[in-house]
């Protein structure tokens, strides 16, 4: 992958009055949505690039979802129009769209509102590559192995802590708002429970300091299945348990999730306690250790390193990449 994969990034004016939707960041990313923006910092200077078509495996669609969202003349309601006119555009004016009916583009979007952004651009939908952050193969719009889920990470650029098993006093770890039904009901159970510590509203003591005294620390669906809980506990060494049904997990072509967490199905809820004090001190050493052997995939660089966010979605890239090279006449 790393010596042949190529993409060819469809170009824009340099005049183009929304040139900015186009271009990679000029900052450090931040926020709950970077994964967008470092993903395309990188790419833009990476070796993957081509400025031959002839010679890409893939092409990227360059808008951003966060920007378009932000931009006071297009905003959350004019993102569909303005996806259904960039491709009408660069299909019109350039071959490689319309001979595979975009099966070899993609783009990558975290924030929410990227699943319904191609509901003006149909073919977007359903036969290009979409890395988003919400993968919920429950939901309309986003097709499993087609699709692949990009992770939701919380920028941090210090080393990750070491604390060790022997320090975590707690059983399991949670804070967020009560924004969802599975939310609601962790809190209702969990709430006043001496080892699983389900918050809601603000924390008296810091999060990171949570994370870190907490064996199991809890990624629960909010509005979607994503959020940057999972980044967050392998950042911090935290067993992480996923309360999300139906949650296309990043990765999930490459890692092997049960080797290093704990899929929970909402239904068991209750059960949770029990389920979590089932686990042996040898599994969950287990799962630990692979915590901090797999964590690295879910940071991101300025420039990327290997084996980091970066090239593990490049390599979901290259595993989606087709296998019949279209004609080049």
């Amino acid at each position: 992958m790393n010596r042949s994969f190529k993409i060819y990034v469809y170009p824009h004016r340099r005049d183009d009055p929304f040139a900015h939707v186009f271009l990679p960041v000029d900052f450090e990313p931040g926020g709950n949505y970077a994964s967008e923006s470092y993903f395309k910092k990188a790419l833009m200077n990476s070796h993957f690039i081509t400025e031959d078509p002839r010679k890409a495996d893939l092409f990227f669609l360059p808008f951003s979802i966060a920007r378009l969202r932000h931009d006071r003349r297009i905003g959350g309601g004019g993102i569909q129009s303005f996806i259904r006119d960039y491709i009408s555009n660069i299909s019109t004016k350039y071959p490689y769209w319309n001979r595979t009916g975009g099966a070899d583009h993609f783009y990558v979007a975290c924030h929410s509102i990227g699943r319904s952004a191609m509901a003006k651009a149909e073919e977007v939908k359903l036969n290009a590559i979409q890395i988003v952050c919400s993968s919920s193969y429950f939901l309309p719009g986003y097709v499993a192995h087609k699709d692949a889920s990009l992770p939701q990470v919380w920028p941090r650029t210090d080393d990750p802590p070491t604390i060790t098993t022997s320090e975590r006093k707690k059983l399991a770890f949670f804070a967020g708002a009560i924004n969802s039904p599975v939310r609601e009901k962790l809190v209702k159970f969990w709430r006043n429970d001496s080892e699983i510590y389900a918050h809601f509203g603000r924390l008296k003591t810091p999060y990171a300091d949570e994370l870190l005294g907490s064996k199991f620390c809890l990624h629960v669906k909010g509005f979607e299945v994503n959020t940057a809980r999972i980044a967050d506990s392998l950042y911090y060494g935290c067993v992480p348990i996923i309360l999300a049904n139906y949650y296309d997990l990043p990765f999930a072509d490459i890692l092997n999730w049960k080797s290093f967490s704990i899929a929970v199905v909402t239904v068991d809820i209750p059960l949770l306690k029990k389920i979590l004090r089932g686990i042996t001190s040898d599994e969950y050493s287990s799962l630990r250790s692979n915590v901090l052997k797999v964590r690295k995939h879910f940071q991101w660089h300025v420039p990327p390193i290997d084996f980091d966010a970066f090239f593990m979605v490049m390599y979901e890239l290259w595993l989606r990449r087709s296998c019949i090279r279209m004609s080049n006449d």
